[in-house]
């Protein structure tokens, strides 16, 4: 199972154009803006998600990770859906009433990093650094402190919790 170092933090208006200009200083390719729509079902262990993308690419994700108030690994599986309507119909049928989330993604790659600019409904801004493990968890934990570092990430706006939590939480 693939695995990644995550962190999400709460943005401002005012501190996202602030980051997006560190994120183009650094050398972060823009790789486009995804609109995505997230339909989470209560599961007996991990999270799972169907997600589409652009309303045009569809996802099944299931992933394990901790609700922490700082950078967390992450073991995820991603499957592809040709036939997105039909699995939604089955999990569905299976999970019960499912959460959604909405949101606008304007996605950054950096090296072994993704760095997502989400605008959620309901909920507001957020950056999230997704470091993926592929080299070793020690240089992802090193390269998440670099970037907490460079983007100057304040404690008190890390985010432990997934989107649909605080959703949730009201």
């Amino acid at each position: 199972m693939p695995q990644n170092l995550e962190l999400k933090c709460r943005l401002s208006a005012r501190e996202v154009p602030r980051a997006l200009s560190i994120a183009r200083r650094l050398g972060a390719r823009e790789a486009g803006i995804l609109t995505q729509v997230d339909t989470y079902y209560s599961v007996p262990s991990g999270r799972l998600k169907l997600r589409s993308i652009n309303s045009r690419l569809f996802q099944l994700i299931h992933y394990h990770r901790s609700n922490t108030r700082s950078s967390r690994f992450s073991r995820y599986s991603i499957i592809s859906i040709s036939q997105p309507h039909d699995v939604k119909k089955v999990l569905h049928a299976i999970f019960g009433k499912p959460l959604t989330v909405r949101k606008r993604r304007r996605l950054f790659l950096y090296k072994n990093a993704r760095i997502h600019f989400d605008t959620v409904n309901r909920l507001g801004s957020f950056i999230e650094f997704e470091v993926v493990a592929n080299r070793g968890r020690k240089q992802a934990v090193a390269f998440m402190r670099m970037l907490r570092r460079v983007f100057q990430i304040k404690p008190q706006a890390i985010i432990g919790v997934s989107y649909r939590d605080l959703l949730q939480e009201g």
